[in-house]
């Protein structure tokens, strides 16, 4: 790597399959359960309910937010919540706030532990990120926005306006 010039992969790099990360953000304290399943589908999303079921104390309540992948709303998911009636499940668009702070932790561990990362198997990724949940388990620490709400709404109308003078 020389100052000014992007990485790049070198001629021999070689990805030995994937992994899934589905995660759960506590939003108070900024705590993480996480889970790697060989696939993304409504099989997997009920192991990590499960995994979210026996992680957490069984008094509280919890609210879910997802988005509207397929994978949430199969049948078998909707009947698990019933029979599990302190999971509330919250559908948002994709682009929802909410689902930000989620997507920023994804960037972070993909910045801080994967990315340049030497992983020979998907066991050694998932041992990876397994360990750096754990660690930022040790010290978690909440999303604190910081933006301001009014330099917010003035991109916003910039948007609306810009939308406008298109049409």
């Amino acid at each position: 790597m020389k100052p000014g010039r992007a990485g790049t992969m070198t001629h021999d790099y070689k990805r030995h399959d994937t992994t899934t990360l589905f995660a759960a953000l506590n939003v108070l304290n900024g705590a993480l359960i996480g889970c790697c399943l060989p696939r993304h589908r409504h099989q997997e999303f009920l192991r990590f309910l499960e995994t979210i079921d026996e992680q957490t104390q069984p008094d509280l309540d919890l609210h879910l937010i997802v988005d509207h992948y397929a994978t949430h709303k199969q049948p078998d998911a909707v009947a698990w919540w019933k029979r599990h009636p302190r999971f509330h499940m919250h559908f948002t668009p994709t682009s929802s706030s909410w689902l930000n702070l989620i997507e920023r932790f994804f960037a972070e561990i993909t910045r801080k532990r994967i990315r340049r990362g030497v992983f020979r198997s998907v066991l050694d990724l998932e041992v990876a990120i397994y360990r750096y949940l754990a660690e930022h388990n040790e010290h978690p620490k909440p999303f604190v926005w910081s933006a301001k709400p009014v330099n917010i709404l003035k991109k916003v109308n910039c948007g609306k306006q810009a939308l406008e003078s298109e049409h």
